[in-house]
């Protein structure tokens, strides 16, 4: 290696870990959940029975016999012997203190349609719907696929099939009719629950269509579906003849408006529900995740981490049809006996204020949102958050690394400088967070994860599965090295498939010492010197540039300083001499028109804060970015741009034609 790299990677080491720290406000520490830095010891000591302070969050049937069953590795078992229902943790358990307090504030695309709903209204209608879904057949252990948008049916679905041990698999409402087939198929599911339709700013979509081309595409053969209607009457373009499958909820609901159904105990083992991934290649994975061991994790994890107390209202902006809103809008929060914000459209519906509006209006103590939404509203300007008064004691983000600038941005002009961020690492396979700070304990660190949740051992290991030393910033591999409570049981109906996309690469498969089995995460990592975990991102989402490994988010988080950029996204190109060099696809603020001056802007900014070594081989300007439905951004298709290669699959993107367009533009088409 020359002089002259030595030289860079000082620099580049330097830059990441002499990043700003941030204390926490004295009055957060002082009315935080967990404020005791023994915890991290304590469970590390105790491990794995101090989980059983997650477990007595919430009310068991039958107390477990034993925490952990890792006899037969990776087929882990928590809490065995122990006897729970999930819905009934929700609901059910709070209706002696709580009955008229709010569980969801739900609002529409309209300002004026809204909706609270108390636990005693959600245990009325999750005990009727309950009752019609066991009208219609189904039975515990069956799996029922649903397909509803952010609508109050589908929290209420959900806590429906918990109460009577049916796992239930949502599937994005976004998602294409071909994505509902594979996973009805694969889920193996005879009954269906979908909607006629709802709004996308401010459109009333027929969603049915969805389900109507699904069911023809699927091998599976369907008896039933349960069609919500968002309004008193079906969508103006939706039909129900007498040889459909459809059946109207509102005709069981009023067969069973005064229905009580007991709530199914489950074996602390027993399946609660289904999340479909995708997978690099092949058939999306049908991550299982169980009852108790879930369960346990989710609630405490938003009791500790997300600070979450019964008398706060707390808003995550996410989807359900995503595992962060089951984990922390449907099971975690309910579990607590908190209220929650739901919210039918986009952001920017009817104005670019209206996140705040409602932040307002509903007092929200606690907000959670993605890095990508943090861009948008960056890009929009701080002068939609301005003429709005909020005050959030605390603020989360999650989905993927957040770069610094936009973090910076996010703690000054949304928490005005006095709220708690913590920024998670996870993903739907671990249930819950695995990478964060508790919010009372550690200073905050813009762009980094923070440390791991008590409890959890990750690692970082290189290609060869060889653990680095910690602590020495070096980038690898990230791997956990022994099982938590929330963590996936399997691939639905595959085991094998389980153990090759998460344990085979560094474990000793044919061992049965559990310490001989290492999870690989799938992303890349830097445990750094001060302990924090600096997540950065998928594997496929490092480069390496003239033998120098570089996470996409540093490159981007160097050309989002550049004040005209509102977001960018970095795709390695090949490259014969340097292997791979960046190219930068920027978005620019509003306003601000594209010109050799910002390019150059733009260089000088990775020049400067990264290295010569890591100068961008060219800059596109772009109207948008490809992202998936989810808000992540897709860089692989931007790579298969920089390196004309075709296209890959589109099919995710909330918007297919934007890789396309940036395509043409590059090849000057």
């Amino acid at each position: 290696m020359s002089d002259e790299n030595i030289t860079e990677d000082v620099a580049l080491e330097s830059r990441l870990t002499e990043q700003e720290y941030f204390r926490p406000p004295t009055d957060f520490v002082g009315q935080a959940n967990v404020s005791d830095p023994g915890i991290y010891d304590r469970f590390d000591e105790n491990y794995p029975e101090a989980f059983e302070e997650y477990a007595e969050l919430f009310d068991w049937d039958e107390h477990w016999d034993e925490v952990l069953d890792d006899s037969n590795p990776p087929f882990y078992e928590w809490f065995t012997g122990g006897k729970l229902n999930a819905s009934y943790n929700c609901i059910d358990r709070h209706l002696d203190e709580r009955p008229n307090q709010a569980a969801f504030i739900w609002e529409g695309t309209d300002t004026d349609e809204r909706e609270t709903i108390t636990y005693r209204d959600l245990y009325n209608r999750v005990n009727a719907v309950a009752a019609s879904l066991r009208d219609v057949g189904v039975q515990e252990d069956d799996v029922v696929t649903c397909h509803l948008p952010m609508l109050p049916a589908l929290p209420v679905t959900m806590l429906s099939c918990a109460r009577i041990g049916a796992p239930h698999s949502e599937v994005f409402a976004g998602f294409s009719a071909q994505a509902l087939a594979d996973r009805i198929d694969d889920a193996g599911s005879d009954v269906v629950v979908t909607c006629d339709g709802y709004y996308r700013r401010g459109d009333f979509l027929n969603h049915k269509e969805k389900c109507d081309e699904a069911l023809e595409l699927a091998d599976s053969d369907v008896e039933t579906v349960l069609l919500w209607t968002r309004h008193d009457e079906l969508h103006p373009e939706v039909e129900i003849s007498d040889d459909d499958p459809y059946v109207l909820v509102d005709d069981l609901l009023a067969e069973n408006d005064r229905a009580r159904v007991d709530p199914v105990s489950r074996d602390a083992e027993d399946p609660l529900f289904l999340m479909y991934t995708s997978g690099t290649t092949g058939k999306p994975k049908g991550c299982q995740h169980r009852t108790g061991g879930y369960l346990s994790y989710v609630t405490a994890t938003a009791k500790y981490v997300l600070d979450i107390k019964p008398e706060d209202t707390y808003w995550c902006a996410a989807d359900i049809g995503w595992i962060t809103g089951h984990s922390y809008i449907v099971y975690g929060p309910l579990a607590l006996g908190t209220t929650s914000v739901m919210y039918e459209d986009t952001p920017d519906h009817p104005h670019k204020g209206r996140i705040w509006d409602m932040a307002e209006r509903y007092d929200v103590d606690i907000f959670h949102t993605s890095p990508t939404a943090v861009r948008m509203f960056m890009k929009w300007g701080a002068e939609y958050v301005e003429d709005y008064d909020f005050d959030f004691r605390h603020m989360t983000t999650v989905g993927e690394p957040i770069q610094p600038e936009a973090w910076l941005w996010y703690y000054k002009y949304i928490g005005g400088e006095d709220a708690v961020i913590v920024d998670t690492w996870w993903q739907t396979e671990t249930g819950g967070h695995l990478i964060t700070n508790l919010p009372a304990l550690e200073d905050m660190k813009p762009g980094s994860a923070g440390k791991a949740c008590p409890g959890i051992q990750p690692a970082i290991v290189d290609d060869n599965g060889d653990a680095l030393e910690e602590a020495t910033g070096r980038a690898g591999n990230l791997v956990i090295q022994r099982p938590w409570p929330g963590m996936l049981q399997t691939v639905y109906g595959d085991d094998e498939r389980f153990i090759d996309e998460y344990w085979r690469e560094f474990s000793d498969v044919d061992s049965d010492d559990a310490e001989d089995w290492v999870y690989k995460a799938g992303d890349g990592a830097v445990h750094e010197r001060d302990g924090y975990f600096r997540i950065l991102g998928r594997l496929d989402d490092v480069m390496n540039v003239a033998g120098h490994r570089l996470g996409t988010m540093e490159l981007e988080s160097a050309v989002a300083e550049v004040e005209a950029v509102a977001e960018a996204a970095v795709a390695a190109r090949e490259d014969a001499e340097k292997g791979e060099v960046p190219d930068v696809y920027a978005v620019l603020r509003e306003g601000i028109e594209e010109s050799q001056a910002v390019y150059d802007d733009i260089v000088a900014a990775v020049e400067d804060e990264i290295g010569k070594f890591a100068r961008p081989a060219n800059v596109v300007f772009v109207d948008d970015l490809p992202k998936t439905r989810s808000g992540k951004i897709m860089r692989r298709l931007l790579e298969n741009i920089s390196n004309d290669d075709e296209l890959g699959d589109t099919t995710t993107l909330r918007d297919p034609s934007v890789p396309e367009d940036i395509r043409d533009q590059v090849r000057g088409d």
